[in-house]
């Protein structure tokens, strides 16, 4: 009898740990990058940016602002490179207003402002290309991307320009070491050939 009891003790105690596990489980879901996202693609949108000199330089940012009013925001940061990386970095943040002009005033030249369906139609576009080349976008992107929620990319009709002149150009940023430098010119001859692309310094 006293062996039936310590059994069915012992039975419960384990039935309480799964369902205290599954409910930890479930928060850490809910805590997460993908579902902090999607909640914040129901908000209204504040702000649509595209750095303004990004097809000259190269290299720049889309940032969608989401919330309930301006002055708090959920924001999805895009580092793009157009001539040849393709989407670099993909960043999920709340911010204040204040925070987000701070950060727009350090980034550089200011930003124009953009529909949300080019935006994303940029975005889902130079993934592609980058990856025809080899190059696939940041590990948090199909994540982040998530925040232009029911925005289409199929209601833009925006055309946009990768590489330079129709070809590739990899120019390495100034913390890329000279393994990870060699790694992506060996990428691109394998992709296009010693003459499919240009590699430059940065000036």
């Amino acid at each position: 009898m006293a062996t039936n009891i310590a059994v069915k003790r012992a039975r419960k105690a384990q039935r309480r740990k799964q369902v205290v596990a599954e409910k930890r489980r479930t928060e850490a879901l809910d805590a997460g990058l993908p579902a902090r996202v999607l909640r914040a693609a129901e908000a209204p949108i504040q702000h649509c940016l595209l750095s303004a000199d990004l097809f000259e330089l190269g290299i720049g940012t889309i940032i969608l602002a989401r919330g309930v009013t301006r002055h708090h925001l959920a924001v999805g940061i895009f580092l793009l490179d157009v001539f040849c990386l393709g989407i670099k970095d993909a960043m999920f943040k709340s911010l204040e207003s204040e925070e987000l002009a701070m950060y727009l005033e350090k980034a550089g030249s200011p930003p124009v402002s953009q529909q949300p369906s080019d935006a994303r139609k940029l975005l889902s576009d130079l993934a592609a290309w980058s990856q025809s080349i080899g190059f696939v976008p940041h590990r948090d992107f199909v994540a982040v991307e998530r925040i232009f929620g029911d925005v289409s990319a199929d209601e833009s009709e925006a055309h946009f320009p990768f590489g330079r002149d129709g070809k590739p150009v990899y120019i390495p940023g100034p913390f890329e070491s000279a393994t990870v430098v060699r790694r992506r010119v060996e990428q691109l001859q394998k992709h296009l050939g010693e003459d499919g692309f240009e590699f430059e310094t940065a000036a």
